[in-house]
């Protein structure tokens, strides 16, 4: 990993790519990225109307089968299920990654880790990840030049103090939160962000505990909404929940004390309470039950009805701390959790409520990922759309317009851990090539998930030509990046 100074000093990096070479550096893929600028002119009536406000709530390793919406049965989750119920609810959306970071950058910039800036996780000294480039195009910024007040509460990954990748010099107005992912891992944390400023967290009565980070979010959060209720406004609020340290506070943890029977987690790190199962199930209805505060107060303000909210997760569920995925289910019918290139580490819910524009009750089946989101808002902001990016607009899905929804011809992911894998989705075939550190040529994995959703069934062997298609896909994704070396060693 380069450092800092050095990733700053560059003037153009091969994935902070030029703007005006970019369709020349990739070749074959231009006609694809053509089609991916957002139709612009669509519902342009709605030019006539205020702009909406854009909430969207980032769980941190939750599962795509830890929602009950989505079949869970063992956690709580009525807040959420009801913002499903009471609009849509999308069964192929993928993360921009099966990590943190990278998938982070996919949804704020609109690329895919072939492209994108950021394709892994690392660390700036003792605090921080790689930092976004002063000229990163990405959502806040052009969100902000609309007339949006922008914030970040949560967790951010994208930078670290004092660098160009701080949140304030990125588009947002305001921001609380971390800075680092793994000081994000611990909920009573030292400190926390906010607006560049160090914020030191205090210590209870007993001079124990600090105060619970989640809450703050949430508390932090209600009052953005509030100030900001008479102009849009854009909220990115990426919450820790559930990942890493097991821990919540007894009002949540008592709902499921005894419920299940508990694997005691013999670890070094994130072992924070004995019943690693009730302490998972508890923080993500803990975080259920905030996304209801949320949802309460805008009906309060009364701007419930210009204001789409949706909810995702960053990656598949995690087995850290003493987390399970095996007992919850929590990849639901799906293979893998986070780290995987399988379905159950990058396919994610994807839940968007937005009363008298939205459905209520309407499951999407469109094939759709991170880097989707920049193009959504700029339709939804009446903003142009960059050209230069790998996402296209999936507003004409959440207004049930599929007819007017442009699709892709594949999606793409590569990983630098583990011996570095990369994966491609095309109609109803998922492509996996892992191992490629130690040989190139991989053999190449490909399953049908049409008849075969767990990936259980490689057909490589009896479809050549769906193999070279893919081959041909991972050379048209794919720009080498110094600091992210995927092909040279």
């Amino acid at each position: 990993m380069k450092s800092e100074n050095n990733l700053r000093e560059r003037d153009k990096m091969k994935t902070n790519i030029n703007r005006r070479n970019f369709i020349k550096q990739i070749g074959s893929s231009a006609a694809a990225l053509t089609l991916t600028g957002c139709n612009n002119n669509f519902l342009s009536a709605r030019k006539q109307h205020p702009k909406p406000n854009i909430i969207f709530i980032l769980a941190d390793d939750l599962g795509y089968g830890d929602l009950g919406c989505y079949g869970q049965t063992k956690i709580k989750t009525p807040n959420i299920d009801k913002m499903a119920a009471d609009g849509i609810r999308f069964t192929q959306h993928y993360s921009g990654s099966t990590v943190c970071a990278p998938s982070r950058c996919c949804l704020m910039t609109g690329l895919h880790t072939g492209h994108s800036l950021i394709r892994g996780n690392g660390m700036v000294g003792n605090e921080g990840q790689p930092p976004l480039l002063p000229d990163t195009n990405n959502i806040a910024k052009i969100l902000k030049s609309q007339g949006y007040k922008t914030a970040l509460i949560g967790k951010w990954g994208l930078g670290n103090p004092g660098s160009t990748g701080e949140p304030n010099k990125q588009g947002f107005d305001h921001w609380f939160g971390h800075l680092c992912q793994l000081q994000a891992h611990f909920y009573y944390s030292h400190h926390l962000w906010r607006n560049g400023q160090k914020v030191i967290l205090e210590k209870n009565k007993n001079n124990q505990k600090r105060q619970y980070s989640h809450d703050l979010f949430t508390e932090d959060a209600l009052d953005f909404i509030k100030n900001n209720s008479k102009n849009p406004f854009f909220l990115y609020l990426p919450y820790t929940i559930p990942h890493a340290e097991l821990i919540v506070p007894e009002d949540s943890l008592s709902q499921y004390k005894g419920k299940f029977p508990e694997k005691p987690y013999i670890g070094k790190h994130y072992c924070s309470q004995p019943t690693p199962r009730a302490t998972s199930a508890a923080m993500i209805s803990r975080m259920d039950r905030d996304v209801g505060k949320i949802l309460s107060l805008l009906k309060k303000l009364g701007i419930d009805e210009n204001t789409i909210v949706m909810f995702s997760s960053d990656n598949g569920p995690h087995e850290e701390g003493g987390a399970d995925p095996d007992f919850f289910k929590s990849y639901g019918p799906l293979r893998g959790i986070k780290r995987d290139l399988y379905e159950g580490g990058i396919r994610v819910p994807l839940i968007a409520r937005w009363p008298g524009k939205i459905k209520p009750g309407t499951t999407s089946n469109h094939i759709s990922a991170f880097w989707d989101f920049l193009p959504t808002c700029c339709e939804l902001a009446n903003a142009k759309t960059p050209k230069d990016i790998d996402g296209i607009s999936f507003l004409p899905s959440l207004l049930g317009r599929d007819d007017k929804q442009k699709k892709h011809e594949y999606l793409y992911w590569e990983f630098l851990e583990r011996g570095k894998a990369r994966a491609v989705r095309f109609a109803n075939f998922k492509a996996v090539q892992k191992n490629i550190a130690k040989n190139p040529n991989s053999p190449i994995e490909l399953y049908d998930l049409k008849t075969d959703l767990k990936e259980k069934h490689n057909i490589a062997d009896k479809h050549p030509d769906l193999v070279a298609k893919t081959e041909k896909y991972f050379e048209t994704a794919h720009i080498e990046s110094e600091d992210w070396p995927f092909l040279k060693k």
